[in-house]
């Protein structure tokens, strides 16, 4: 589908520099710009790249002006915030590309299980028993949705994500591929002939409203009651969520994470990738955790940072830092004290 460069300075509220009739029917960066494409400037080190992008237009600010020719080929689009409405741009080319609400005759739906209006249910897909799908739902090819389970308006279930028995999803989620959504709970208890019983995860996850998980992440049942993932979380790919976990709102947490079971995470939390973070503990809310760091007890006051593995304040780490920098030279200098000693 092409856009002219009319339609879309209507849709961004811009103004046409050069030929309104333009068209387009794809997007690209301003350095990697090819005709047929639209691009954009925003940031004043790409500037250069103006002067010699392929694009056929360019989204830039009302203010802009020209420093060198520019291609006789490129159309500007004039707008108050380039960065913004290229933003908008993507979310409706995102659009544009999704299915069309469809059922395919491959997938496999019980009779109990209820579909909401305007759904996509793609190849290969099964919905068990009395699973619940909200309207506007797209569940891509080769998925799983357990009985009883529901899924939430609007929310999407990339290809191959798995959602077990009686969880609970929420509006506006995203799902990506070989997401695992209520697998057990790693409980294992000892008996009397040294080795590891099974105890039953008969718990559930309930996953709120606009909440998004990264490929491969996996998100254990609870033992008893819920594994929690409140409104507005993103997960990012690769983190494990033990059984019994609660994630706060609007909380965030980069990839290779993995959480313990029964640990509670606050609000508006920033939790950087490869942390790991002991059970049972409570983390406040507001804190943010460095990269590779170690939790290995409660941190109890809000809107802390800390580094380190165990992990401590940001600042003390730091300092620490510097002093184990110094260490080889403290060292040496340690040595020839000895050697003068020694010799006295």
């Amino acid at each position: 589908m092409q856009f002219s460069a009319a339609q879309i300075a209507a849709m961004l509220q811009g103004t046409v520099d050069g030929n309104a009739d333009t068209l387009v029917g794809g997007l690209s960066k301003i350095e990697e710009g090819k005709p047929g494409t639209l691009t954009f400037l925003a940031n004043p080190k790409y500037t250069e790249h103006i002067y010699t992008t392929g694009a056929s237009i360019a989204i830039v600010a009302t203010d802009f002006k020209a420093e060198k020719p520019l291609p006789s080929s490129l159309t500007l689009i004039r707008v108050e915030e380039p960065y913004s409405c290229f933003a908008k741009l993507l979310e409706a080319y995102h659009q544009l590309r999704q299915p069309k609400p469809s059922i395919s005759d491959k997938a496999h739906i019980e009779s109990s299980a209820q579909v909401g209006e305007g759904v996509y249910v793609g190849e290969f897909v099964y919905i068990g028993e009395g699973v619940k799908i909200g309207k506007g739902a797209r569940i891509y090819p080769n998925s799983y949705i357990g009985a009883y389970s529901t899924i939430g308006e609007n929310t999407v279930l990339f290809a191959g994500v798995r959602v077990y028995n009686d969880c609970v999803l929420g509006a506006e989620c995203t799902l990506h591929s070989g997401v695992v959504i209520g697998g057990d709970g790693f409980g294992f208890a000892p008996n009397s002939e040294n080795n590891y019983q099974k105890v039953p995860q008969i718990g559930n996850v309930i996953i709120e409203d606009h909440v998004e998980v990264g490929s491969n992440t996996t998100i254990d049942r609870a033992t008893l009651g819920s594994t929690i993932i409140r409104k507005g979380v993103k997960l990012d790919n690769l983190i494990q969520v033990a059984h019994n976990v609660e994630i706060g709102e609007n909380t965030v947490i980069a990839a290779q994470t993995g959480i313990a079971g029964s640990t509670r995470i606050g609000r508006n939390c920033m939790i950087g990738g490869q942390v790991g973070i002991v059970g049972h503990c409570v983390i406040a809310d507001g804190t943010k955790i460095a990269a590779q760091s170690g939790i290995a007890s409660s941190i109890s006051e809000p809107n802390t940072i800390v580094q380190g593995s165990p992990a401590f304040s940001i600042m003390d780490y730091k300092k620490s830092y510097i002093g184990f920098m110094k260490l080889p030279e403290l060292m040496r200098q340690v040595s020839q004290i000895q050697k003068k000693t020694e010799g006295q």
